[in-house]
C-alpha cells in the first residue's frame, strides 16, 4: 500500500467547525486523538526515510499541515510539537537501519494514522 494521505485532508475538514467546540481556552475534545496523530506523524517522519521510502519531508509537512489548520495556542502548540518529536525519538533510538521489523512499524503507522485521522474527520468535522 502506498502512503495514504493523512493529516492534511482530514484536519482540513476540521479547521472550521472543530474549533467551534473548544471551550474558551481549554483543547477540543479530539485533543488526545491530535496528540496521538503527532506521534505517528513523529515517527513516520523518522522511520519511513530510513527505509528507503523517498519523502524526506512528508510527515513533518503533514505535522506542519495540522498545526496550520488547528491554529493552537502556544502551550497546544509545544504539547503538539512534543508528541511529534517524541514519536520521532522513540524509533530513532531503536533503529539504525531498516529492518523487517521497522517496515511493519512503518506500515502500522501508515494504517493507524489513517484510520485516526478518518476518524477525527468523521465525528468533529461535520458538526
Amino acid at each position: 500500500m502506498r502512503a495514504p494521505v493523512l493529516a492534511l485532508i482530514a484536519l482540513g475538514l476540521l479547521a472550521g467547525p472543530a474549533h467551534a467546540q473548544t471551550t474558551e481556552g481549554g483543547a477540543p475534545p479530539y485533543e488526545a486523538d491530535l496528540l496521538r496523530l503527532s506521534e505517528i506523524l513523529g515517527a513516520l517522519h523518522y522511520i519511513r526515510p530510513l527505509c528507503g521510502a523517498v519523502e524526506p519531508t512528508r510527515w513533518r509537512d503533514e505535522m506542519a499541515g495540522l498545526l496550520s489548520a488547528e491554529q493552537p495556542t502556544d502551550a497546544r502548540s509545544g504539547q503538539l510539537i512534543a508528541a511529534f518529536n517524541r514519536g520521532y525519538e522513540s524509533y530513532k533510538q531503536v533503529y539504525r537501519t531498516c529492518t523487517p521489523s521497522a517496515e511493519l512499524a512503518s506500515q502500522r503507522y501508515l494504517e493507524a494514522g489513517a484510520k485516526l485521522s478518518r476518524d477525527i474527520a468523521a465525528r468533529y468535522g461535520s458538526n
